[in-house]
């Protein structure tokens, strides 16, 4: 095993071309050096220097090793400054809804992540209810989260409507027991759903259950079920479903906010926060709550 210290004389003494002088640079004594050398040569089996009265001269076998020497000495600066900067690199854990991820991050976290190399952007995804809970255990730092109450401890970004949405041709409303496509256990929207489904009201029964809004609207468009589905995805292969109409739960207005967790905030985190906030008056959308 050739070690960084015996390879750092090495290249001082090649340098140099006098024990001497090599001993002066680094800060080591003559002898200290003249025993590394011969540690070194014992280490590789070959004679590495060629003394006389000028000084000394590498052999060709000193030769190869001193290029070795210089990538060795490199590589090891470099896991040196990497560690360092892995020790002193910041860590932002964010959580965003499942079904809004491809939105933030289209518009605004792959610039925060291209902007700031220096920090880690750990984002994870989840159902608003989850992402609020797990929040509150600490893996969080800063959340987005949608509910239909106005935000207790968090920030108003802006509303999203969602409606009832059927195939634009489809049968599948006009079942008895309707089958609905929904947002996982834990989803305020499913959550209203089942809240404000009256006996008065027909019966449903859920095909459907995942956090995708691609599998949801294709499972509309395809007239396998009915889904509460946010304003933007509605497409012209789609109806728009009146509950009262046709005997279904209202779906409230849900507000996006931003929830912090206070134990944990940066300046990197606020300005992460404040290009979410950007974004979002960018595209148009009203922020009218108070401030964190």
């Amino acid at each position: 095993m050739l070690k960084i210290d015996l390879l750092e004389s090495f290249i001082a003494i090649a340098e140099c071309g006098n024990l001497s002088k090599a001993a002066d640079k680094i800060c080591r004594t003559q002898s200290t050096l003249s025993l590394q050398v011969k540690k070194l040569e014992e280490s590789v089996g070959q004679s590495l220097l060629i003394r006389d009265n000028k000084g000394v001269t590498l052999t060709e076998s000193g030769e190869t090793l001193l290029s070795y020497a210089y990538k060795m000495m490199q590589l090891n600066s470099q896991a040196l400054d990497e560690l360092k900067d892995c020790q002193n690199r910041e860590v932002i854990r964010l959580g965003v809804p499942t079904d809004f991820i491809k939105c933030y991050l289209s518009s605004c976290l792959l610039e925060f992540i291209r902007e700031f190399t220096n920090i880690e952007l750990v984002i994870d995804t989840d159902v608003s209810g989850n992402l609020y809970k797990r929040l509150h255990q600490g893996e969080f730092d800063v959340i987005v989260a949608t509910h239909w109450q106005p935000p207790i401890n968090g920030e108003l970004l802006f509303t999203r409507r969602f409606h009832w949405v059927a195939a634009a041709n489809g049968n599948a409303h006009k079942s008895k027991t309707i089958p609905v496509g929904l947002y996982p256990e834990n989803c305020p929207i499913r959550a209203q759903v089942f809240a404000n489904h009256q006996l008065s009201m027909r019966p449903i029964k859920v095909l459907l259950s995942t956090p995708s809004p691609q599998a949801l609207c294709m499972a509309v468009e395809n007239d396998i079920v009915i889904a509460p589905v946010a304003e933007f995805r509605i497409n012209d292969q789609m109806q728009i479903l009146d509950p009262l109409e046709h005997g279904l739960p209202p779906l409230p207005v849900f507000n996006e906010s931003l929830y912090l967790n206070p134990d944990t905030q940066t300046h990197a985190t606020l300005q992460l926060i404040n290009l979410i906030k950007a974004n979002v008056e960018h595209k148009g959308y009203q922020i009218d709550a108070p401030s964190i």
